[in-house]
Protein backbone atom coordinates (compact mmCIF):
# COMPACT_ATOMS: atom_id res chain seq x y z
CA UNK A 1 0.00 0.00 0.00
CA UNK A 2 1.03 3.17 -1.28
CA UNK A 3 0.37 7.12 0.36
CA UNK A 4 -1.02 7.79 -2.69
CA UNK A 5 -3.95 4.89 -2.33
CA UNK A 6 -4.87 5.51 1.42
CA UNK A 7 -8.36 7.42 0.97
CA UNK A 8 -10.14 9.08 3.62
CA UNK A 9 -12.78 7.21 5.78
CA UNK A 10 -16.31 7.50 4.44
CA UNK A 11 -18.17 10.38 6.10
CA UNK A 12 -15.33 11.90 7.90
CA UNK A 13 -15.13 14.96 6.29
CA UNK A 14 -18.74 16.03 5.93
CA UNK A 15 -19.35 19.20 3.09
CA UNK A 16 -20.90 22.32 4.99
CA UNK A 17 -24.96 22.94 3.80
CA UNK A 18 -24.75 25.67 1.56
CA UNK A 19 -28.08 27.51 1.99
CA UNK A 20 -29.87 29.82 -0.36
CA UNK A 21 -28.16 28.61 -3.95
CA UNK A 22 -31.54 27.86 -6.01
CA UNK A 23 -34.46 24.99 -5.94
CA UNK A 24 -32.53 22.28 -6.74
CA UNK A 25 -29.89 22.57 -3.81
CA UNK A 26 -32.67 21.62 -1.51
CA UNK A 27 -32.60 24.67 0.55
CA UNK A 28 -32.57 27.45 -2.24
CA UNK A 29 -35.81 29.93 -1.33
CA UNK A 30 -36.19 30.27 2.30
CA UNK A 31 -33.01 28.37 2.82
CA UNK A 32 -34.31 26.74 5.93
CA UNK A 33 -35.73 29.30 8.01
CA UNK A 34 -39.37 28.86 6.89
CA UNK A 35 -41.47 31.76 5.94
CA UNK A 36 -41.31 35.45 7.14
CA UNK A 37 -41.48 36.50 11.14
CA UNK A 38 -38.64 36.89 13.58
CA UNK A 39 -36.43 33.46 12.53
CA UNK A 40 -36.26 34.31 8.93
CA UNK A 41 -34.68 37.84 9.86
CA UNK A 42 -31.55 38.37 9.93
CA UNK A 43 -30.36 39.03 13.58
CA UNK A 44 -33.76 37.11 14.45
CA UNK A 45 -34.41 35.10 17.28
CA UNK A 46 -35.72 35.50 20.70
CA UNK A 47 -33.25 35.38 23.78
CA UNK A 48 -32.68 32.38 25.80
CA UNK A 49 -34.91 32.03 28.81
CA UNK A 50 -37.85 33.91 27.09
CA UNK A 51 -41.38 31.95 27.17
CA UNK A 52 -43.46 34.06 25.26
CA UNK A 53 -45.23 36.13 27.96
CA UNK A 54 -45.47 33.36 30.51
CA UNK A 55 -43.96 34.02 33.74
CA UNK A 56 -40.26 32.49 32.78
CA UNK A 57 -38.98 29.48 34.65
CA UNK A 58 -36.08 31.24 36.65
CA UNK A 59 -39.10 33.52 38.33
CA UNK A 60 -41.55 30.82 38.70
CA UNK A 61 -39.41 29.04 41.08
CA UNK A 62 -38.78 30.00 44.28
CA UNK A 63 -35.20 31.43 45.62
CA UNK A 64 -34.55 30.19 49.38
CA UNK A 65 -31.27 30.41 51.33
CA UNK A 66 -28.21 31.88 51.72
CA UNK A 67 -24.75 31.84 50.64
CA UNK A 68 -21.59 32.51 52.52
CA UNK A 69 -19.58 31.59 49.39
CA UNK A 70 -19.03 35.48 48.51
CA UNK A 71 -17.82 36.45 51.89
CA UNK A 72 -15.30 33.68 52.70
CA UNK A 73 -11.73 34.18 52.87
CA UNK A 74 -9.19 33.08 50.40
CA UNK A 75 -5.68 32.71 51.86
CA UNK A 76 -2.54 32.16 49.60
CA UNK A 77 -0.82 28.83 50.73
CA UNK A 78 2.88 28.76 51.08
CA UNK A 79 4.34 25.48 52.34
CA UNK A 80 7.59 24.59 54.49
CA UNK A 81 9.27 23.05 51.96
CA UNK A 82 8.87 26.01 49.57
CA UNK A 83 10.41 28.51 52.25
CA UNK A 84 13.30 25.79 53.08
CA UNK A 85 14.09 26.14 49.45
CA UNK A 86 14.16 30.02 49.03
CA UNK A 87 15.27 31.47 51.97
CA UNK A 88 18.95 30.66 53.92
CA UNK A 89 19.32 30.15 57.57
CA UNK A 90 18.61 33.09 60.06
CA UNK A 91 15.75 35.16 57.56
CA UNK A 92 12.79 36.81 58.23
CA UNK A 93 10.24 35.74 56.04
CA UNK A 94 7.15 38.35 56.26
CA UNK A 95 4.74 39.68 53.17
CA UNK A 96 7.37 41.38 51.39
CA UNK A 97 9.84 38.66 51.57
CA UNK A 98 7.21 35.92 49.84
CA UNK A 99 6.31 38.68 46.88
CA UNK A 100 10.03 38.80 46.73
CA UNK A 101 10.18 35.03 46.20
CA UNK A 102 7.31 35.28 44.50
CA UNK A 103 5.61 32.66 46.78
CA UNK A 104 2.34 34.85 47.06
CA UNK A 105 1.16 36.91 44.24
CA UNK A 106 -2.05 39.09 45.87
CA UNK A 107 0.15 42.33 47.42
CA UNK A 108 -2.71 42.33 50.09
CA UNK A 109 -3.94 39.18 50.44
CA UNK A 110 -3.84 37.34 53.66
CA UNK A 111 -1.08 34.24 54.00
CA UNK A 112 -0.96 31.10 55.51
CA UNK A 113 1.81 28.59 56.31
CA UNK A 114 1.25 25.09 55.89
CA UNK A 115 3.36 21.98 57.27
CA UNK A 116 3.57 20.03 53.57
CA UNK A 117 7.66 18.91 53.64
CA UNK A 118 10.30 20.07 55.95
CA UNK A 119 11.87 22.99 57.27
CA UNK A 120 15.67 22.30 58.07
CA UNK A 121 16.80 26.22 58.92
CA UNK A 122 16.03 28.45 61.11
CA UNK A 123 13.53 31.36 60.41
CA UNK A 124 11.23 34.09 61.78
CA UNK A 125 8.41 33.56 59.82
CA UNK A 126 5.22 36.37 59.69
CA UNK A 127 1.89 35.16 58.34
CA UNK A 128 -1.77 35.59 59.02
CA UNK A 129 -2.19 32.05 59.83
CA UNK A 130 -0.53 29.37 60.44
CA UNK A 131 -1.82 25.18 60.61
CA UNK A 132 -0.52 23.75 64.21
CA UNK A 133 1.74 21.41 62.47
CA UNK A 134 3.49 23.86 60.94
CA UNK A 135 4.02 26.31 63.81
CA UNK A 136 5.26 22.92 65.55
CA UNK A 137 8.14 22.39 62.98
CA UNK A 138 9.11 26.04 62.71
CA UNK A 139 9.53 25.73 66.11
CA UNK A 140 11.41 22.92 66.55
CA UNK A 141 13.55 23.75 63.75
CA UNK A 142 14.91 27.09 66.25
CA UNK A 143 12.80 29.39 64.28
CA UNK A 144 9.85 31.96 65.80
CA UNK A 145 6.25 32.55 64.42
CA UNK A 146 4.34 35.42 64.51
CA UNK A 147 0.86 35.89 63.57
CA UNK A 148 -0.15 39.43 61.67
CA UNK A 149 -3.43 40.54 62.11
CA UNK A 150 -5.66 39.96 60.05
CA UNK A 151 -8.36 43.15 58.62
CA UNK A 152 -11.95 41.83 57.78
CA UNK A 153 -13.40 43.74 54.45
CA UNK A 154 -14.86 46.57 56.19
CA UNK A 155 -11.82 47.29 58.47
CA UNK A 156 -9.40 47.27 55.23
CA UNK A 157 -12.04 49.95 53.45
CA UNK A 158 -12.16 51.82 56.32
CA UNK A 159 -8.15 51.87 57.41
CA UNK A 160 -7.93 52.74 53.50
CA UNK A 161 -10.58 55.59 53.58
CA UNK A 162 -8.62 56.92 56.83
CA UNK A 163 -4.91 57.33 54.92
CA UNK A 164 -6.46 58.82 51.99
CA UNK A 165 -8.24 61.45 54.40
CA UNK A 166 -4.83 61.97 56.21
CA UNK A 167 -3.44 62.58 53.00
CA UNK A 168 -5.34 65.89 52.01
CA UNK A 169 -3.71 68.31 49.26
CA UNK A 170 -2.42 71.31 50.27
CA UNK A 171 -5.40 74.17 49.59
CA UNK A 172 -4.74 75.90 46.28
CA UNK A 173 -3.34 79.81 46.43
CA UNK A 174 -6.18 82.11 45.96
CA UNK A 175 -6.33 84.76 43.48
CA UNK A 176 -4.52 87.45 45.14
CA UNK A 177 -1.55 85.04 47.17
CA UNK A 178 -0.78 84.33 43.64
CA UNK A 179 -0.96 87.38 42.04
CA UNK A 180 1.92 88.85 44.96
CA UNK A 181 3.83 85.75 44.64
CA UNK A 182 4.20 86.65 40.64
CA UNK A 183 5.44 90.31 42.20
CA UNK A 184 7.91 88.83 44.40
CA UNK A 185 9.29 87.13 41.69
CA UNK A 186 9.10 89.81 39.44
CA UNK A 187 11.25 92.18 42.24
CA UNK A 188 8.35 94.52 42.68
CA UNK A 189 7.16 93.74 46.46
CA UNK A 190 4.42 96.73 46.84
Amino acid sequence: MMLNQITSAAGAHKRRRRVGRGESSGTGKTAGRGHKGCQARSGGGVRPLTEGGQMPIFRRIPKRGFSNADFRRRFEVVNLAALDRRFSDGDTVDHAALLAARLVQDPRGPVKVLAKGTLSKKLTVEAHAFSEKARQQIEQAGGSVKVVEMLDRAEAARAKRNSAKSRKPEPKPSRLEKKKSRREAAGNVA
